[in-house]
């Protein structure tokens, strides 16, 4: 049985899919949905988010048709004007819900799906990893700045997410430097070329494959419905998750979000 914003977000995915199919826009579910798809025919049941990947001529294809509000659901980009999207991906919001997650600086907008670009990356691996250690270092630098410290994580990662907030926003912006992250990542893009990566996902390194992995967006069931996800999904979900078959231990299943507020019934535009 699914929870409630599990459905939300199963309605907004199929919204979503339906979109793409008729704007001839190419995706690929990916990371932990992609998981879902394959091993639960659905969401992880523990899972609260969905993840998708667009190639980045398809990515730059989507932001630029996706104008205002369409049927109730918001695109929202690094370009967007509101200072509070720190982002350097993009998001697709459901305008008649409300959410907000604890972050460094609170950003009210409703529930989301994450649309992360797929970036073509090299022609061998270590041309792929070293265009990867270029991006990654300012994006480190966005991260750090905008995340929270959380009990989870190693004290060494919590101590340079301090160190990075004392560095005044007049000396480094955050909007500028989410803009500037996004603009790294779409000048290195080589759309023939034979490594990809989603340089923004949470592997990091670990997310350079083989484009052949994605290949043609194929689809598969979710739920009731059907979403596009990578060609050789057992080779793409295997050189990042190795054993993905397996489920985690009892201790690791619980999701990362950490709501502050979250209301499916109402609209953040109204409050």
């Amino acid at each position: 049985m699914l929870s409630p914003i599990q459905e939300k977000l199963l309605e907004m995915l199929k919204w979503f899919h339906g979109y793409c199919v008729k704007n001839r826009i190419s995706y690929y579910a990916i990371g932990g949905t992609m998981i879902g798809a394959m091993r639960h025919k659905g969401f992880i049941p523990w899972d609260d988010d969905i993840d998708i990947a667009v190639p980045r001529k398809d990515y730059v294809k989507l932001i630029q048709t996706f104008t205002g509000v369409v049927d109730g659901y918001l695109l929202e980009s690094p370009y967007s004007e509101n200072l509070d999207y720190l982002y350097s991906y993009s998001k697709l919001y459901d305008t008649r819900t409300t959410l907000i997650e604890k972050t460094r600086v609170p950003c009210k907008r409703g529930v989301y799906i994450d649309v992360f670009p797929l970036e073509g990356i090299g022609d061998s691996l270590d041309e792929a990893q070293r265009a990867f250690r270029k991006f990654d270092r300012k994006n480190m630098i966005l991260m750090t700045r905008t995340c929270v410290i959380r009990k989870d994580r190693s004290w060494y990662k919590n101590a340079s997410i301090l160190a990075a907030r004392m560095i005044p926003n007049i000396l480094l912006n955050d909007k500028k430097l989410s803009i500037s992250v996004d603009k790294v990542a779409t000048n290195m893009n080589d759309d023939d070329s034979i490594y990809v990566a989603n340089l923004m996902g949470t592997y990091r390194a670990k997310e350079i494959t083989l484009r052949e992995y994605f290949g043609q967006p194929t689809l598969y069931q979710f739920e009731d419905i059907e979403i596009y996800g990578p060609e050789k999904y057992d080779e793409y979900l295997t050189s990042i998750y190795s054993n993905w078959r397996e489920l985690p231990p009892v201790e690791k299943r619980y999701t990362k979000h950490d709501f502050v507020i979250l209301d499916l019934e109402n609209s953040y535009l109204q409050n």
